[in-house]
């Protein structure tokens, strides 16, 4: 099981339980949210997609609102099946 790195005072709404879960799936070894910022446009729901590789892992990009947050990951998966996991996640 991994675990999820909380370094930050601030997160996207309902972003910490959805990657609690995620770091319960096999395979998965860190989660850790990073930078929150402004974007332009709305989200009105909490999204999640997979944005670049990293060495170990991937970059996640968060967006819910205005706000957009990365997030790393570090797992053995393909991108295909992170995006598979996060699909299911988010009920998609």
């Amino acid at each position: 099981m991994g675990r999820v790195v909380i370094t930050h005072s601030t997160y996207l709404e309902g972003l910490i339980p959805l990657l609690k879960r995620l770091a319960t799936q096999p395979g998965i070894d860190t989660v850790t949210p990073a930078v929150i910022s402004r974007v332009r446009g709305r989200c009105p729901d909490l999204r999640l997609r997979v944005s670049t590789p990293t060495i170990g892992g991937y970059k996640l990009l968060a967006r819910r609102g205005t706000s957009a947050q990365e997030v790393f990951v570090v797992t053995r998966w393909t991108r295909e099946e992170l995006e598979r996991a996060l699909e299911q996640l988010l009920g998609g």
